[in-house]
């Protein structure tokens, strides 16, 4: 595959599409036997046959937004040797990765980064005299995220040469929702356009091209009037071309090196149908987005049905919960299926609030709601909630707002990597001013802290975070302390230990615990985290089990629990002196908590 994409560019059209053709099925044939992100890539497959016919990726860069468009990328930059390892341990990546190949200039497994990662290196090539051209690959779903608006203003402006090349399938994983999924329903549907596009393509077919050019430009004009569609792009800077047929090779050849020719930001608009080649996928591009294993011929899956998820319960909870609770209301940033909200959203579609991707959106707003005597209950994956990391401090936490944060994908989530591992909640959200942190380890207990938490009086931010996938061996609910003590079932070796853990690592600590002769600590609330009340449970030798990053960790607060900072509030407005002193990081204050504790 790599050969055929050195020979893109002096192929026919006609090669092309056989090529495009060949390429989804091999993908077809590699993802219904590893998994992976099906209908994104069978959707992207002509544009990105289309692009390398134009442009080379040994100088010319494509960011792919986001990344799990890009399996045609890999297969034909000499990656299809190994597509059997897709997302498999020590196999390729799902998403583009650097370190992978060179032809990927960065990794991309977050929305909307495309067009600021394009412009800095249009800045780049600017400065280094460079002829190369940056290309943002970006999915109307990703277009839903604030970013990309910053970029297309900052890009526009710049006039600098560099590509931003819209897929727009009208879904990101569901149904897009919002104001500018609205403006581009429009651009695509007009059937004045395409009753005069499919009318011109007729008569431009067979005439010369000095006439066919003059009928081009009338078209451009006339395509203006009845489609004012581009002006929200070419009002920051862009020269705006499309909106193109997505699957049609020879149009996008054509209308990119057009691109390319005119030197300055340029924005083209492809219409695609997700899913493309393979009817199943078509037919329901959402179930096929990120697939296991499955048969081709029914496009049913082969591996064993799943029990009930920690998403699944999430969401049932809530809906039961709603029913009796008018305040409730729920927000999600483009997930409403893979958080389990599609139950909540079918049943009480007037709470229910899907804002696209844009997670500091989604927090502020939440905020928002809960200072008007809502009950709002944010549902993000650990990954993209990092995002919003300033709102939850700023918006909720400093005014002590209570919104509920439902932290899904909690901990490693498998296949999709580092990208999306939920590896830095428990260090981040434990940090936040009047945050609680808690953590079900089965289904049970977090139906329960879910009904605890929003049927009492709530005065502050609470966060539940809860792994991806169902529960393990461990089915009790001894959610009602902060923590329990599970003691062992076997004599100890030589002194008592200990193991503390909590969520879904009390299985692997129990069986651990089994074997050794060890209690286990089992946590329920990780902040605030009682550290006195959990040292004088613990026996001289334990360790902690946790899947997450060691900073901010529970392993990192109980091994240095005499430590001086600023704990778990801000200081108030004053004199850098006074809140030292508010925070005990005085001198005096520290001299007499050394004293206390060390019996000076």
């Amino acid at each position: 595959m790599e050969l055929f994409r050195t020979k893109l560019k002096t192929m026919s059209n006609h090669q092309r599409e056989k090529l495009a053709i060949a390429v989804r099925r091999f993908l077809l044939k590699h993802v219904s036997q590893t998994g992976g992100h099906l209908s994104s890539s069978l959707g992207a497959t002509d544009a990105i046959v289309a692009l390398h016919s134009v442009f080379d990726t040994d100088r010319d860069k494509i960011f792919f937004d986001v990344g799990h468009q890009s399996y045609a990328h890999k297969i034909l930059t000499g990656r299809h040797k190994e597509f059997s390892t897709l997302r498999q341990w020590n196999g390729l990546s799902g998403f583009p990765n650097p370190a992978e190949s060179t032809h990927d200039p960065a990794v991309a497994g977050h929305a909307s980064t495309s067009i600021s990662l394009a412009l800095g290196t249009a800045r780049a090539f600017c400065l280094q005299q460079s002829d190369g051209v940056p290309i943002a690959f970006i999915g109307d779903g990703a277009l839903t995220g604030g970013q990309a608006y910053e970029a297309l203003c900052d890009a526009g402006n710049s006039g600098l040469p560099m590509l931003v090349v819209l897929n727009d399938n009208g879904m990101a994983i569901s149904r897009n929702n919002g104001g500018v999924a609205k403006h581009l329903t429009r651009l695509r549907t007009r059937p004045q356009y395409f009753k005069m596009k499919r009318a011109v393509h007729v008569v431009t077919d067979v005439m010369p091209p000095i006439v066919n050019r003059t009928i081009r430009g009338v078209k451009r004009t006339i395509r203006d009037s009845i489609l004012p569609t581009g002006s929200l792009f070419e009002s920051l800077g862009f020269t705006y071309l499309g909106p193109a047929d997505g699957h049609n090779i020879a149009e996008m050849v054509a209308l990119l090196n057009h691109a390319r020719d005119l030197q300055r930001p340029v924005l083209l608009h492809l219409i695609t149908r997700k899913g493309k080649g393979y009817l199943p996928a078509e037919l329901k591009p959402a179930s096929f987005h990120g697939v296991g294993a499955f048969d081709i011929e029914t496009g049913r899956g082969t591996s064993l049905g799943r029990g009930e998820s920690y998403s699944d319960r999430f969401g049932n909870t809530l809906c039961k919960l709603a029913d009796s609770n008018k305040n409730l209301v729920a927000i999600t940033a483009a997930m409403p299926d893979g958080t389990g909200l599609m139950p909540f959203m079918q049943r009480h579609p007037n709470r229910f609030f899907d804002v696209g991707i844009a997670e500091p959106h989604a927090v502020t707003m939440a905020a928002a709601m809960a200072k008007q005597g809502l009950r709002p209950v944010v549902a993000i994956y650990s990954t993209f909630l990092q995002r919003a990391f300033d709102q939850i401090l700023h918006d909720v936490a400093l005014e002590s707002l209570p919104v509920v944060f439902c932290v899904d994908r909690a901990g490693l989530v498998g296949e999709d990597g580092a990208t999306h591992h939920g590896a830095f909640d428990v260090g981040y959200l434990s940090q936040v001013p009047n945050m609680e942190l808690y953590a079900p380890a089965s289904l049970a207990e977090l139906e329960s802290m879910l009904t605890r938490i929003l049927s009492e009086e709530q005065h502050n931010p609470i966060a539940i975070r809860y792994p991806r996938g169902s529960e393990g061996d461990y089915k009790l609910d001894l959610s009602s302390n902060d923590f329990m003590i599970r003691p062992a079932t076997k004599a100890h070796i030589a002194e008592p230990t200990a193991i503390v853990t909590y969520g879904n690592m009390i299985n692997i600590a129990i069986a651990a615990a089994d074997e050794i002769g060890a209690s286990i600590v089992k946590l329920n609330r990780l902040a605030p985290l009682d550290i006195n009340a959990i040292q004088n449970v613990l026996p001289k030798r334990f360790a902690v089990i946790e899947d997450v990053v060691h900073a901010g960790s529970v392993g990192e607060k109980l091994a240095a629990p005499l430590a001086f900072n600023l704990g778990n509030t801000l200081p108030l407005h004053g004199f850098v002196a006074q809140q030292h002193k508010a925070a005990g990081l005085d001198v005096d204050s520290i001299i007499a908590a050394l004293q206390e504790a060390w019996q000076v």
